[in-house]
């Protein structure tokens, strides 16, 4: 595998996986016993803890107060270990506020809203380390914790990045594919994010595929996004089926979190 090529002669990713393939997925419900509802997920080696408070009422001014739903309130933070270069801002920073107006907007989506009305339901969630795909991990984190507070949701609300990359330039390589051009890689992890190939990341009502926020990290030409579109929304719904497991253990051993793998 030479320079900075995310696919090896074989077809294979750097760490190992095919290209349809998630990095492991070890989640945990019930990590806390303050918040409402609280869940622990590491994804790959990105590692992510979510708490829930809620429904109460509004805190604050009244002016936010909202008479005919719940108002949704999400923060994200990143630990300053997060990451290889320790970081000064672990929230409150412009990254952090975006990414988290872009959870309160997949949340408002996926919560049954119309049944708090006047009230509000507080989502945090941290990085404990990242190594790609923070979003993703921090909306599937949010879910299950989100479900252990007993909060009501249309579908399970899950998230997935894909990387468009060039197939390898190697005569082996299956001409069919090559002719397909750059090849999608779900769930993708930093290395891979920063490759410079085209990145899409996606927030999903799983089970439906209603998307409820798309995010493209450069140019991309429709017809490539669509395929990409495509890998992307196949992730979320793997993911969908990891997370459903989790939850499933979780009631069947009367509350108690246990680690589920993918």
């Amino acid at each position: 595998m030479a320079g900075f090529d995310l696919l090896s002669d074989q077809g294979l990713r750097l760490d190992g996986r095919r290209t349809n393939e998630l990095r492991k997925i070890q989640c945990k419900l019930g990590v806390f016993s303050q918040p409402d509802g609280s869940s622990y997920l590491e994804q790959g080696n990105t590692k992510v803890l979510a708490a829930v408070y809620g429904p109460h009422e509004i805190r604050g001014s009244r002016t936010k107060c909202l008479l005919d739903q719940v108002l949704v309130n999400c923060q994200y933070s990143m630990a300053t270990f997060s990451t290889g270069e320790r970081k000064r801002r672990p929230r409150g920073d412009r990254k952090s506020q975006e990414m988290s107006s872009h959870l309160r907007q997949t949340f408002e989506a996926a919560i049954k809203t119309e049944l708090y009305p006047r009230s509000q339901i507080d989502i945090f969630v941290e990085v404990l380390q990242a190594d790609g795909g923070n979003y993703s991990a921090c909306v599937n984190a949010a879910t299950l914790a989100l479900i252990d507070a007993g909060i009501p949701l249309h579908e399970y609300v899950t998230s997935c990045t894909t990387v468009l990359a060039p197939p390898p330039a190697v005569a082996s390589w299956d001409e069919e594919k090559r002719e397909e051009g750059e090849v999608p890689l779900v769930d993708a992890s930093h290395r891979e994010e920063t490759s410079g190939s085209p990145t899409i990341t996606v927030a999903a009502l799983a089970e439906s595929g209603r998307l409820v926020l798309c995010q493209v990290g450069q140019r991309l030409h429709l017809d490539r996004m669509n395929r990409a579109l495509q890998n992307a929304l196949q992730g979320c719904k793997d993911v969908r089926d990891v997370l459903d497991a989790a939850v499933r253990d979780h009631v069947a051993l009367g509350g108690i979190g246990e680690a589920a793998s993918s």
